[in-house]
């Protein structure tokens, strides 16, 4: 018959997770949950009970979600999120193959990185909202002006972010490659893209909330549906509570996005070779 022989630490380890509570589990989530239920209570007591705030000017939690269910249920929510949702999804899967594909093209080939560095630095450098007008001239005022906007927004960190990736692989794995003969898909499979996920993911991180940011500017810009349209008409119609309701959404699905994008990197971390 087999004994276990344990050690001591890893006794103390085995007990100390099993003395571990519930609030020591999930203490993010509950001080966390805490903290906005908190500010949500006072904002709302400040909201009901004085008479200083103007709901011409601002708007609180009861009166944001009376017309959250409204907007669902009898107004254009649903068609608003669709519409955007399908903007956003087309732009930022175009920008990720591209940005991905020809970061590692320009990372890998060093003339190809001299050649496009100086366009990349100038569009780079340009802030994305000073080309939508030009935009909307070219694509209208439909779909495809603001999947254009999305992609230009997320496009780029993607881009830097994978080139950063590739020239940062480790010199030493790469001349052991080279030194056993490995030609270069297999050092692109081994060491390149497993080596650059990181960079990858964190440019995706960066694409999300710059494509969030894109996809509701084109529709403020120049559009008559979207979660961009509803912010803007609430502020040009003094209805703050229907402007809170598209900035809270936003922010829920900037939240949700970015949660995905930080398991994706946990998930794939794992293929960075070993230093």
């Amino acid at each position: 018959m087999k004994t276990e022989t344990l050690t001591r630490p890893h006794i103390e380890t085995k007990s100390a997770k099993r003395r571990q509570s519930f609030y020591q589990k999930h203490e993010g989530s509950i001080l966390g949950g805490a903290a906005v239920l908190v500010v949500l209570g006072i904002w709302q007591a400040i909201w009901s009970y004085t008479t200083w705030i103007s709901p011409l000017f601002f708007s609180g939690p009861s009166a944001i979600a009376k017309q959250f269910w409204y907007t669902l249920t009898q107004g254009t929510l649903l068609a608003d999120l669709a519409f955007s949702g399908k903007n956003f999804a087309i732009g930022f899967g175009i920008a990720l193959v591209a940005g991905v594909v020809v970061g590692v093209l320009i990372g890998w080939y060093r003339r190809a990185r001299l050649i496009a560095d100086p366009f990349l630095n100038a569009l780079y450098a340009t802030p994305r909202i000073a080309m939508v007008p030009l935009i909307i001239i070219w694509f209208g005022i439909g779909m495809w002006s603001k999947v254009f906007i999305v992609f230009l927004s997320a496009f780029f960190p993607i881009l830097v972010n994978t080139v950063a990736g590739i020239r940062n692989m480790d010199a030493d794995l790469l001349r052991a490659a080279r030194a056993f003969c490995a030609s270069d898909w297999q050092i692109f499979k081994t060491l390149a893209i497993p080596g650059s996920v990181p960079f990858i993911l964190t440019g995706v991180r960066q694409g999300v909330a710059l494509g969030l940011i894109g996809v509701v500017v084109g529709e403020m810009f120049g559009g008559s549906e979207g979660i961009g349209f509803m912010v803007a008409y609430g502020g040009q119609t003094f209805q703050t509570d229907t402007l809170f309701v598209g900035v809270v959404i936003i922010a829920f699905a900037g939240i949700f996005l970015t949660s995905i994008a930080e398991r994706l990197e946990r998930r794939f971390s794992r293929w960075r070779p070993e230093r």
